[in-house]
């Protein structure tokens, strides 16, 4: 391809609502273009590189033995509130209502979709396993989409949704789609880190994210450098020494603490530890409250308590609420001698507690000495707490670590849940009725493009692996009006078209720094400088894009050099 025919519109200037470097660069190096918040149109080289990342998708998914299919985009109200997650998702879904009045979701994911098409073709045990796959947009209405192609409202996503009469196939397949991932970001540049995750709106039993680490992550993981235990902060789980059982229990107290609210205050003005405190929070769900105790020195993790609570979702209420419906006086929040019943649940760090401090639920005073099930009784108890950096490692209690990550892909093992909400059956080999049982796999395939750039970039520009690079050679002629320059480029152009390579000719009458400039900053992974200085040696001068320097290369040898260099780095990112 002549660059003097193609739409590259690249951009000198940083635009002014690039956060992060891929949104930035994506944009100067004019892949997309923004059409409104969230919403991003490709430009040629963008749809050449999104394309490039799907036939790799396609590839090794079919090689799993996968069987693509294409589904609706719009799914059908009906489905959502058969699975539950109409409410789940709620105003993260975009809809809309057709000339009849039915309503329809543009689909977020599409386990709905998918279950309610192999509803009507399972037949027997014989039909599974199977695995469904397709490369679809997918739509969401994010409140703040943000960090460009990262969190938008339309994304190109491979969903896949497999079918198993038992747990061991299910297994079997969710190790496969596993191998099956790694091998689609090598070969994309990726270095990931597989993630023990939380199942959120797709229920199930277990997942694995699979992060990028990036500083603009919007993710938080933990890891144990010993043992190598990984797992999103949402899932994440931690070991804890604390005990004082063996303090003898004291009667409680009330002490008199006038403008002191916060554990910090409190801790202060009563010279106790952080770890003393039983903190108190109220959250609500739906039209219900429940009152949570933690210890003081940690904090909430919401994702576990609303799994907790059967994955309903949980807000902090208005102070005005608390104070109206709950007669709790805010800054003094207690377990203890509550006026209107109320549902406690606790984190484990509460059980350790002795003689413990809280709020009185009265104005300006607090409790010391208070313990559990001598003064207030808990509900029940689970693991709400957020695991932090420098906490121990719940495997060999090492000191573990946080990182932020880019979310690119996700697997899921989810049961029975969509299955048994459609109905879906077949006739094991007895000839009895069974509910087969489901995985979900997604990976982003947009976000990829944004995880390569924020791995692989300098200060001018993209470094594509040249596996998903637009194209893999740029021919530059430094003065194209030389007829001795043209020629050569022309010929080194058909050479390597010949020999099926992608090649761009920079055949355009510019000065040779703008044209070096825009060739790094498209991040094209091999440039050939043709100039006078390097033809009186019948030479050009080859030069990699992630290397500073360039090498001497005779004409004649040039193609060779540059099919052992693609195919030396293909074999690499296969590997």
């Amino acid at each position: 391809m002549r660059l003097s025919k193609y739409l590259i519109p690249t951009l000198k200037e940083v635009p002014s609502d690039a956060q992060i470097i891929s949104h930035q660069l994506m944009l100067r190096a004019g892949l997309i273009r923004k059409s409104s918040s969230g919403l991003y149109s490709y430009l040629p080289l963008g749809v050449r590189i999104l394309n490039k990342v799907i036939q790799i998708v396609r590839e090794e998914m079919d090689r799993s033995g996968a069987l693509e299919v294409i589904t609706p985009i719009l799914v059908p109200r009906d489905f959502l509130e058969i699975s539950g997650r109409y409410e789940i998702f709620g105003e993260n879904m975009l809809r809309t209502i057709d000339r009849h009045q039915n309503e329809y979701a543009l689909g977020p994911t599409h386990e709905e979709g998918v279950t309610n098409l192999f509803k009507h073709e399972l037949q027997s045990y014989k039909d599974l396993p199977i695995n469904l796959y397709q490369i679809h947009y997918k739509f969401r209405d994010e409140i703040r989409p943000r960090y460009g192609v990262i969190r938008t409202r339309e994304f190109v996503m491979k969903d896949a949704y497999s079918f198993h009469i038992d747990e061991q196939s299910l297994d079997e397949t969710y190790n496969m789609m596993s191998s099956t991932y790694r091998k689609i970001f090598n070969r994309c540049g990726l270095d990931t880190v597989p993630v023990k995750a939380d199942s959120g709106a797709m229920g199930g039993s277990g997942s694995e994210e699979f992060m990028v680490r990036s500083e603009v992550g919007e993710e938080t993981i933990i890891e144990c450098s010993q043992c190598g235990y990984v797992a999103n902060v949402e899932k994440a789980v931690c070991y804890d020494n604390f005990r004082n059982k063996d303090i003898p229990e004291q009667d409680r107290e009330l002490i008199d603490t006038p403008n002191v609210k916060t554990i910090e205050e409190v801790s202060k003005f009563l010279n106790k530890s952080h770890m003393d405190f039983i903190k108190t929070l109220v959250y609500q769900y739906g039209e219900n409250f429940v009152m949570v105790l933690i210890r003081g020195d940690l904090d909430v993790n919401e994702v576990k308590l609303n799994n907790a609570l059967g994955g309903v979702e949980v807000v902090l209420p208005e102070q005005e609420e608390i104070i109206q419906k709950l007669s709790l006086p805010i800054g003094f929040l207690g377990p203890v001698d509550l006026i209107k019943e109320i549902e406690i649940i606790a984190d484990n760090s509460i059980k350790d507690i002795v003689n413990g401090v809280s709020g009185a639920n009265i104005k300006d005073k607090h409790y010391i000495n208070i313990n559990i099930n001598k003064d207030f009784i808990v509900s029940r108890f689970a693991d709400l707490r957020i695991v932090k950096e420098g906490d121990q490692c719940i495997e060999c209690k090492s000191p573990i670590r946080s990182f932020k990550g880019v979310e690119v892909g996700h697997i899921f093992k989810l049961g029975d849940k969509y299955t048994k909400a459609f109905n879906v059956n077949y006739l094991d080999e007895q000839g009895n009725s069974q509910i087969p049982i489901m995985g979900t796999y997604g990976i982003g395939v947009t976000r990829i493009l944004a995880a390569v750039i924020e791995h692989s970039h300098d200060k001018d520009g993209i470094i594509w692996p040249l596996s998903i690079a637009p194209y893999q050679v740029i021919i530059i002629p430094i003065n194209w009006k030389d007829d001795q320059q043209r020629t050569v480029a022309k010929e080194l152009y058909k050479n390597l078209n010949d020999r099926n390579i992608e090649v761009l000719l920079d055949d355009r009458d510019l000065r040779p720094g703008v044209k070096f400039k825009d060739a790094d900053l498209i991040g094209i992974p091999i440039r050939i400088n043709i100039g006078d200085k390097s033809l009186a040696q019948q030479s050009v001068e080859l030069k990699l894009r992630k290397e500073s320097g360039f090498n001497l290369v005779p004409v004649k040898d040039v193609v060779d050099r540059i099919l052992g260099a693609i195919s030396e780095h293909l074999i690499k990112l296969q590997s």
